[in-house]
């Protein structure tokens, strides 16, 4: 079977470098809309051909995991619908608010099989086995394939949205508490304080190992805010439509994204007081 993938960033080389070493009769194609040439040297490295439209890489394809940026997930989807034909199924894997994956579907499945799948855990180290859930009218129809294939899959729902609403309003938390972590810190760093911020956060919340969640909440956010800012822009859509306080993910957007746009460090533990001082200085607060 072919595989094709519309988007070819973190996730979806990821899932191809498991699956590859999983099955080695699977084969794979690709079309980002970077045409850039480390794009295509990490696809050549896979041996991942190469599309120069959705169109293309869809033509014999028998799935399409579509993995593009939460802001592109309807584009990517109206791109590839008049390509799609019976017998294909749509793997919806992006980082998108519940209504924005019905909509996806509604659009997908005037000709093929649409899933909703969330990925609930960073694709690395296990790539496509990393936990999932499904959700759509042929998510439990194709499950048993997914499973011999080593996906680690619950099927949540039959209706498209059940499964990405789980992990947006998961990920409010997730990357709220990243968000609030880096700026309490960098505020604490330009205020002359943060050896007794970060000693106090420490004593009182012993259970998040301060050395190792702190670091790891600036690296998240320095690699991936770009990411993570346009996943939360989708929560915010989220929380409005419920009635409640969409402007708490908006803000905790903005966090992720001026961060993103920083040049990613390295934060070392014995180092981290020094890191953030550097960190806010970046962002204009030293």
């Amino acid at each position: 079977m072919n595989i094709a993938f519309i988007g070819f960033g973190e996730a979806a080389r990821a899932f191809v470098d498991t699956l590859s070493a999983r099955d080695d009769a699977l084969t794979f194609s690709a079309y980002d809309i970077k045409d850039e040439p480390a794009m295509r040297e990490a696809m050549a490295t896979r041996r991942v051909r190469c599309g120069t439209s959705p169109a293309e890489v869809l033509d014999g394809a028998g799935w399409i995991i579509s993995a593009v940026t939460a802001d592109q997930s309807l584009e990517a989807a109206r791109a590839a619908a008049p390509s799609l034909v019976r017998g294909q199924v749509f793997f919806d894997i992006n980082s998108v608010s519940p209504g924005r994956k019905r909509e996806t579907a509604a659009l997908v499945e005037t000709a093929a099989a649409y899933v909703d799948m969330a990925v609930m855990a960073p694709v690395h180290p296990k790539g496509h086995a990393t936990p999932v859930l499904l959700a759509g009218a042929e998510a439990a129809r194709l499950a048993p394939e997914l499973s011999a294939l080593g996906f680690s899959l619950e099927v949540v729902a039959p209706e498209p949205g059940a499964a990405t609403a789980i992990k947006i309003v998961r990920s409010l938390f997730v990357k709220g508490l990243e968000a609030i972590t880096v700026e309490a810190l960098l505020a604490a760093a330009a205020s002359g304080c943060f050896e007794r911020v970060y000693a106090s956060l420490a004593s009182s919340f012993p259970g998040l190992d301060w050395p190792r969640h702190a670091a790891y909440a600036f690296e998240r956010s320095l690699r991936h805010g770009t990411r993570r800012a346009a996943e939360m822009r989708e929560s915010a859509k989220t929380l409005a439509a419920l009635g409640l306080t969409g402007s708490l993910a908006d803000r905790i957007a903005d966090v992720q994204a001026a961060m993103g746009a920083l040049e990613a460090t390295d934060l070392a533990d014995g180092e981290l007081g020094a890191a953030v001082a550097g960190i806010a200085r970046l962002r204009g607060a030293l």
